[in-house]
């Protein structure tokens, strides 16, 4: 069985995520890779992980047109990730060309970023609270054939009764302890996971922790997987 903790290798080189690869990759089965660390060391990147025998979830947020997106999803595919994101924004003609690649990655569809709260959803137009959108985006990537979402762990009790056991609910946002960044909605790895998060992705608390395998066993500990 897969731990639930993806490690996100929010890092600006290849030389840290291998670092970082190199600690954590007995421990742990999974690793976010982001645009910030794709963008300068891409594909070298994914195949590093894979050769540790770890899964890659490759967080590219695609959200363009349709071809376009289909045409990404295929090149993770000869990757070998193992989950990629979209934007359900992108609509469900984008959503369900995405879906049709076989075979693919899993496909988990982004609902409201973790940085905005209901006063940035209005200022870009949206007329719904935070909650009635990310409800919303629920089902539209149920009922256009995605695998998943990424919700905060907030709108995990909102979201699951609409998609059932068998979606799968991704939270980023979790934090080990009260914290002053950019994300707004989080909780902790115990309390996302409690809320019923199948994976939930940490970056800065172990990123940032002064020995970052000690920092991953305490969260795999808080989540009864040590």
């Amino acid at each position: 069985m897969l731990s639930k903790l993806i490690v996100a290798l929010d890092v600006d080189n290849k030389e840290k995520a291998a670092v970082l690869v190199d600690q954590l990759a007995d421990i742990t089965d999974i690793f976010k890779v982001g645009l910030q660390l794709f963008t300068i060391a891409g594909p070298e990147i994914v195949k590093l992980i894979q050769d540790k025998g770890s899964k890659v979830f490759l967080d590219l947020k695609l959200h363009d047109i349709p071809n376009t997106v289909a045409k990404a999803v295929e090149s993770g595919q000869k990757m070998g990730v193992w989950a990629m994101t979209l934007h359900i924004a992108g609509g469900k003609e984008m959503l369900l060309t995405a879906a049709g690649i076989h075979p693919r990655p899993q496909l988990w569809g982004v609902t409201v970023l973790t940085s905005l709260n209901d006063d940035n959803l209005k200022q870009i137009g949206y007329r719904h609270t935070v909650k009635d959108q990310v409800i919303n985006f629920a089902k539209i990537a149920k009922d256009n054939q995605l695998d998943g979402l990424i919700c905060s762990p907030q709108e995990i009790s909102h979201v699951r009764p609409l998609v059932g056991d068998a979606f799968t609910i991704v939270t980023p946002g979790v934090r080990v302890k009260k914290s002053s960044d950019d994300q707004k909605r989080t909780m902790s790895a115990a309390e996302a996971v409690k809320s019923g998060a199948d994976f939930i992705v940490v970056g800065r608390p172990i990123l940032e922790a002064a020995d970052a395998r000690t920092a991953t066993l305490s969260i795999l500990k808080d989540i009864g997987e040590q």
